[in-house]
């Protein structure tokens, strides 16, 4: 338990640094395409930074961690039904995996500002109940 609890704060504070370097969501329609693409790059890494948590614990575990094309997906579906997450949280986090996504996949030239700013504005609320629900997976193992 205990190289799984440094795992899992070694993800948080990766995470903590990605939200202590992103903007505040009023600021990102004065941003230039390539600040812009920065921003959407740390909104990727936020979330890759909670699956990467939600991995660990699979594997502590010792849970089928999902695979095959829609495994993102499959993850958050999974930790819901395993209880480490809320279906609530789920919810939220999949706002964040449709813009990770859209990212991967896409143009910087076709980011949206507006669309953005609300990943940002939640990803600090998002991250505290994610941890949340972590810590009380961690504590009672069930």
């Amino acid at each position: 338990m205990a190289d799984l609890r440094e795992r899992v704060e070694s993800e948080y504070e990766a995470i903590r640094k990605t939200l202590a370097a992103m903007p505040t969501h009023r600021r990102l329609e004065s941003l230039s395409v390539l600040e812009l693409a920065g921003v959407a790059a740390l909104l990727h890494n936020f979330y890759n930074g909670i699956e990467n948590v939600i991995r660990q614990v699979f594997a502590a575990e010792g849970l089928n961690l999902p695979d095959g094309p829609a495994w993102h997906r499959d993850l958050l579906l999974a930790a819901v039904r395993h209880s480490i997450l809320a279906e609530t949280t789920a919810e939220q986090l999949s706002r964040f995996l449709a813009f990770r996504h859209f990212f991967s996949h896409g143009y910087a030239l076709d980011l949206d500002p507006e669309r953005m700013a609300s990943l940002v504005a939640d990803a600090r609320i998002v991250f505290e109940v994610v941890q949340q629900e972590i810590e009380r997976r961690l504590r009672t193992g069930d």
